[in-house]
């Protein structure tokens, strides 16, 4: 009995000794904190530091979000007779198979195979896409609408429409279609550039055909470039996405990224994965160019490109200490070229620009991205850094013909289709500044032979083809067609226009 006493006694004791050491130490002192606006069960959080305020997801923002985002998303159906080959997609110039760094397209998964009687089989692919006018215009990813022979639009109310291609921009990567319909409910566009870093968004689509999906995160970032759509929009492509961590999958292209109140901050269009479905982290075209480009394919049909006329490079240490300078961000002016906006301006090679109309401009994806709001005629504002000092520059930015008039579809040159890849005729203007005679260039990559069998990048100019020189598009297609099994290319890159590059392709 005094054996068990004592156990009871030592027990107890050991247990005030414990308390009053917890609160010698503090332990009892944890605070918690309340939180406004969220259920009861997640209004405590332990240990959080006196005077903190806890800030948790906005849930009745999103629900504000859904409601009002949901009714302008679209579910796009595009389908193409076309074989894949190596499981490569048939659709749009973004192959998941290709692109660099595990980055990948959202656009949905086409079917494969022949049928029966050898025919390839009608392919569709799943995607998303916006209406921004009560009229029927919706705009979405060229990726998703390029080269499909149908075209179905399916709301969010199950109403379906057969759409029309009002125009692309393979250089953002945007499309524009339109149903014949009236009275429909259109998004309403917020200002990117008001978007902040660390905002809640939600992101609406309809990944793997899963009808009106609405999911959300928080912006991750800004201005990021993933060099995808510069696959298939060559040297002018414009990369600033917003990166987000909203979780969207195959079949969200060209979808709604929006803010709290439902207004368009972006356009779903990429995902960063190492195996085609979410990892972590999408990307987004803002809507200040998704705006420009909607409202330049309605009026022109084709997408109206103030361009600086200079080649630039992105800043870092590396480069400084190369071109000894003192500053390690901004983008450098590594060649000004005749007759440009920025040569007339007096932009000179060296500069460093830092700023557009007074916004920084420390990446050059940003710079782009600004100068991409612009058509040609139109004045801005470039500061640059020269010998230590900002200086302001006014310039009257230009076309691709080097003028400052509209640029009209039928200006554009013609285009024709062979080995998997667009080409494009060569203006007089262009073919004067390389110092050649004429040629096709290489304006959108598909999955064909080009792509598959070659380095070839958007931008090569075609000037022979099995050693016979090409004077136009037209001209190309003519010698391919009548080229045997193995052809030989020989072109030209306009960033080094004194360089030949050759390129091997069979049939």
């Amino acid at each position: 009995m005094k054996r068990f006493l004592l156990i009871v006694f030592v027990a107890v004791l050991g247990g005030l000794i414990a308390l009053g050491g917890a609160n010698f130490l503090g332990w009892g002192n944890t605070k918690y904190v309340e939180v406004a606006n969220t259920p009861s069960s997640l209004t405590n959080f332990a240990n959080v530091a006196p005077g903190t305020r806890v800030v948790p997801a906005p849930t009745d923002g999103f629900v504000i979000a859904a409601d009002r985002a949901l009714p302008a998303v679209v579910h796009i159906k595009a389908g193409k007779h076309m074989e894949r080959r190596g499981g490569q997609s048939p659709f749009g110039n973004i192959d998941p198979d290709r692109i660099p760094d595990a980055f990948r397209d959202l656009f949905g998964n086409p079917g494969r195979g022949r049928g029966e009687d050898g025919e390839a089989p009608l392919q569709q692919g799943s995607g998303s896409g916006v209406i921004i006018s009560a009229d029927g215009y919706i705009v979405s990813n060229n990726h998703v609408v390029e080269g499909a022979e149908t075209l179905e639009v399916v709301l969010n109310d199950e109403r379906t429409y057969t759409a029309e291609v009002i125009g692309t921009d393979p250089t953002t990567d945007i499309a524009l279609i339109k149903i014949d319909e009236t009275n429909l409910t259109p998004i309403s566009f917020a200002n990117s550039d008001d978007v902040k870093v660390g905002e809640w968004v939600v992101a609406v689509g309809n990944p793997f055909s899963l009808t009106s999906t609405v999911t959300a995160g928080i912006v991750s970032a800004k201005g990021r470039s993933i060099d995808i759509v510069r696959r298939s929009g060559g040297d002018l492509a414009i990369e600033s996405f917003i990166q987000t961590d909203a979780v969207v999958n195959p079949g969200n292209s060209g979808g709604a990224l929006v803010n709290q109140n439902g207004d368009l901050i972006g356009i779903n269009t990429a995902i960063s994965s190492p195996t085609g479905v979410f990892a972590g982290y999408s990307f987004a075209v803002p809507s200040a160019i998704v705006k420009k480009v909607a409202e330049d394919l309605r009026e022109y049909g084709v997408v109206q490109r103030g361009l600086l006329g200079a080649r630039i490079q992105q800043l870092n240490t590396a480069s400084a200490s190369e071109y000894d300078l003192d500053r390690n961000n901004g983008v450098y002016v590594a060649e000004v070229m005749d007759g440009s906006a920025a040569q007339e301006a007096g932009i000179e090679s060296g500069d460093v620009i830092v700023a557009v109309d007074g916004i920084r401009t420390l990446r050059s994806s940003v710079l782009l991205e600004q100068l991409g709001r612009h058509r040609p005629g139109d004045q801005v504002t470039i500061t640059v850094e020269r010998d230590g000092d900002n200086r302001d520059f006014n310039v009257t930015l230009k076309n691709s013909e080097g003028t400052t008039g509209v640029v009209r579809p039928e200006e554009a040159g013609a285009e024709v289709v062979s080995l998997g890849a667009t080409f494009q005729d060569l203006s007089a203007d262009q073919a004067r500044s390389l110092g050649i005679e004429g040629g096709a260039t290489v304006t959108r990559l598909g999955s064909g032979e080009l792509s598959q069998q070659s380095r070839v990048q958007p931008g090569y100019v075609v000037t022979r083809v099995d050693g016979r020189r090409v004077s136009n598009a037209q001209d190309l297609k003519r010698l391919l067609d009548n080229s045997s099994e193995t052809i030989s290319l020989e072109g030209i890159y306009p960033d080094k226009p004194n360089e030949t590059v050759k390129y091997g392709i069979v049939k």
